[in-house]
């Protein structure tokens, strides 16, 4: 079983991203999906959707590349761990490698990037960041 879902989503992402695989399949959760949501809006991923088989849901990611063939994902990192959990205030979420790179942030009003966290004025526990 699985503890920490975001992490495996993180991890299944990097590695099909380091093989250059056009997609890869992830386990669904309501977290997971928040989280590519703002990949997906920030140009991080191409597409994701979900797909259910008999009882269990997952969701296929359609990954990014330039036109070089590099990934447009350089650095993939979970920050919140289950044993040590990390949050920060409003006024800690301004930028994140000068704007080129995003935190996603768990807050009271869902879960947003960093520049909406700030943004709404609002802190939460960091879960990734990604550049």
């Amino acid at each position: 079983m699985i503890n920490d879902m975001v992490s495996d989503a993180l991890t299944r992402i990097r590695n099909a991203s380091m093989r250059k695989l056009d997609n890869t399949t992830l386990l669904h959760s309501k977290l997971v999906e928040a989280v590519l949501e703002i990949f997906k809006e920030k140009g991080y991923i191409e597409d994701y959707s979900v797909k259910e088989e008999n009882v269990k849901k997952f969701i296929t990611v359609t990954l990014k590349y330039d036109e070089n063939g590099n990934s447009v994902i350089t650095e993939l990192k979970k920050i919140s761990k289950p044993g040590r959990r990390v949050y920060k205030g409003a006024d800690e979420l301004k930028k994140f490698k000068n704007g080129y790179g995003t935190i996603i942030v768990s807050t009271s009003k869902g879960v947003l990037s960093n520049d909406v966290a700030f943004r709404d004025r609002v802190g939460g526990e960091l879960l990734c960041s990604i550049w």
